[in-house]
């Protein structure tokens, strides 16, 4: 009898080391991505996939977005551990109160761009003087419009800015009710392309507007409560972005085999902006924006989206939490 209840004894503890030890090896955390499974967020689905994650002590769940406001909204209400978003975004919520941070920039400029038919001929902001160009009301790639117009020396009231619903966009454009629209080169662009247009895309980055794009943020408290959870988050990140960025098919595969609503050769096709835009002009590494960017950034969007001055550019973001090993830009 004694003998028994000693064997049942060994086997409950046991157990209990197993689940232990189960728990141990993953503890849970939720991204909530800036809108849809795609290439401009794979580098998540490539590390989980490679199992980055988990080795790290991770058992990650990747939620797809609506839009990098609600995705930031998600984060500053506690509702995901961790988000995918526009850094003109997450700050713009931070200089209203709410505790999020940005800890790591993924696209270190933006994939904002004006995008026409080759066939139109313009190839810079000063050939949209005289023309129609459709936009978005209250989007960032609008009101910076203003930016790239001011930099480029240009009157405004000489372009033709037209506001249309941006699920017209494309149908716009190819009935040449527009000459140019206001896009996402990694969208809109490959929209038209795939019905066989050809398209010329000047990214706001490369004519004077060179915010930083999107993110991973996270609020201050659940930094400061664990930070080493998401300084390993962060590096098992940069990690499956660095494969991702280096086999691009492979890493169309992972966002496949997670969401398998997605077309693998759109995901493709995205890559071919997407490495555009990992690291900046001048960065050394994935994750860290050059200082100047982010003096740059934080100009224009106080300028332009209404960003108090009150904060250094600084209060925005951490690298604090960035990896020394993160791999080159070069």
């Amino acid at each position: 009898m004694n003998r028994r209840r000693l064997i049942t004894a060994a086997a409950v503890l046991a157990l209990s080391a197993s689940t232990a030890f189960a728990q141990g090896a993953g503890k849970p955390m939720k991204i909530t991505l800036n809108f849809l499974a795609a290439a401009p967020n794979a580098g998540f689905m490539m590390a989980k996939q490679m199992g980055l994650y988990e080795k790290a002590g991770i058992a990650l769940t990747i939620e797809e977005g609506k839009g990098s406001g609600t995705t930031a909204q998600m984060v500053a209400t506690g509702q995901a551990d961790v988000g995918f978003a526009d850094a003109p975004a997450a700050m713009q919520l931070r200089s209203k109160g709410a505790p999020v941070k940005i800890v790591a920039p993924i696209l270190q400029t933006n994939g904002f761009a004006i995008i026409s038919l080759s066939e139109s001929g313009i190839a810079s902001p000063k050939d949209l003087v005289g023309k129609k160009v459709a936009v978005q009301p209250g989007t960032a790639q609008t009101i910076l419009l203003e930016a790239i117009l001011a930099s480029n020396q240009i009157d405004k009231s000489k372009v033709d800015v037209i506001a249309i619903d941006p699920a017209a966009f494309v149908g716009a454009l190819l009935e040449k009710k527009v000459d140019a629209i206001l896009g996402g080169a990694d969208f809109h662009s490959i929209q038209i392309r795939e019905r066989g247009f050809k398209v010329t895309d000047i990214f706001y980055r490369d004519v004077g507007v060179p915010t930083v794009g999107l993110s991973i943020i996270a609020r201050d408290d659940r930094i400061k409560a664990d930070a080493e959870l998401f300084r390993k988050f962060v590096e098992a990140s940069l990690q499956g972005w660095d494969a991702a960025r280096k086999n691009p098919d492979a890493a169309a595969d992972a966002v496949v085999a997670q969401f398998p609503a997605v077309k693998k050769a759109q995901v493709l096709a995205q890559f071919d902006v997407v490495n555009k835009l990992l690291c900046a002009p001048g960065a050394v590494s994935l994750g860290k924006v050059p200082e100047k960017n982010w003096a740059v950034s934080f100009d224009l969007l106080t300028q332009y989206l209404g960003l108090p001055k009150d904060k250094p550019v600084t209060d925005y973001y951490s690298t604090e939490l960035l990896p020394a090993s993160a791999a080159s830009c070069s």
